[in-house]
């Protein structure tokens, strides 16, 4: 694990990062207050150290993505070898080891039903000491994916507003399923990798040229198809406890105790779920304490709120694309 976390600078450059991860480095510098070569060696030292990353994906449901959480109980001493395996697939976005070991969350991104179907009523039932399985479909997001978070809250409001990024078009992202084609796909996998990789080499993995793919890039992200994220190992950030808040909520008030947990600094991720439980949120917090405050004090005051489970994060196998090894962020094996 890593002897150092990181420091006040380092924070604000990922929570720069969060807001436009394809910003160019002058500009972040300019808005940091400090030097570009300043900004160039803070960044390539957290992303060479496996401490922040940043990568662009798909956004799931625009793009035709079916998203679910899924819940599976193991035997004790086969969790983690059927969370490695989980987050070796590309169709998993992350991966988390829960309660006393036995408990793996995941969120799936299948391209097609029958994808999903596949893991769902085959693969996972026939997997060797797997002894139950939920699933769940997101219904609605309230924070997460190309929501960002903002719970760093290192940056002034001014340097929020210089950063984020003005769309180019008043009018709002046409409803509906955006086919991605061959030359977007491409993109995305190099973004999937390296959300801020130059433009001749997005062209090359595409075949188009360099203009070709800053403009497909941009539409991509004015129509709301991919999102640049950033992934990070929170404990560096200082955020010691983690859990996942398994909620079942009043229909009728679903959708404003949703909307209440997208607003807590403390949630990088809440979504409204089928099942009895029926809102899901991922929770970071300073410490036990906090945690604690937070459970009682904040979601305690949620309308509607009829049952609440805590589940503890024990580890991170898998973030978005990355892997988890000894609090390091890497790329997965390539899929065979």
């Amino acid at each position: 694990m890593h002897a150092v976390k990181l420091d006040a600078l380092d924070q604000a450059l990922i929570q720069a990062l969060m807001i436009d991860g394809r910003a160019s480095f002058s500009r972040l510098a300019e808005v940091l207050g400090v030097s570009d070569q300043t900004v160039v060696r803070r960044y390539r030292r957290m992303r060479t150290s496996g401490l922040v990353r940043v990568i662009g994906l798909p956004q799931g449901r625009r793009t035709g993505l079916f998203e679910s959480w899924l819940r599976l109980q193991c035997a004790p001493d086969a969790a983690l070898t059927v969370a490695g395996a989980l987050a070796r697939r590309p169709d998993i976005a992350w991966v988390t080891l829960g309660s006393g070991g036995t408990d793996v969350h995941c969120m799936t991104k299948a391209r097609t039903r029958g994808d999903r179907d596949a893991l769902l009523l085959d693969k996972l039932p026939r997997t060797r000491r797997v002894t139950g399985v939920s699933a769940h479909t997101i219904l609605r997001m309230f924070m997460g994916g190309p929501e960002p978070w903002f719970g760093l809250g290192v940056l002034r409001p001014d340097q929020i507003a210089a950063l984020t990024p003005a769309r180019a078009s008043a009018a709002p992202a046409p409803a509906g399923r955006y086919e991605l084609d061959g030359a977007e796909l491409a993109l995305l996998s190099v973004l999937g990798r390296d959300g801020r990789a130059g433009f001749p080499e997005l062209a090359r993995a595409s075949g188009l040229s360099e203009s070709t793919a800053r403009r497909r890039l941009e539409r991509l992200r004015e129509l709301g198809a991919m999102y640049v994220d950033v992934e990070t190992v929170p404990w560096t950030l200082g955020y010691e406890a983690e859990a996942t808040l398994l909620l079942t909520v009043q229909p009728a008030r679903l959708a404003e105790a949703g909307a209440a947990l997208g607003s807590h600094p403390e949630v990088p991720f809440a979504a409204a779920v089928t099942g009895s439980v029926n809102l899901l949120a991922v929770v970071v917090c300073r410490d036990a304490d906090a945690l604690y405050t937070y459970v009682t004090e904040r979601i305690g005051a949620l309308p509607g709120i009829r049952q609440m489970e805590v589940v503890p994060t024990l580890r991170h196998v898998k973030r978005a694309g990355m892997l988890v090894e000894d609090g390091r962020l890497v790329d997965p094996p390539p899929v065979l």
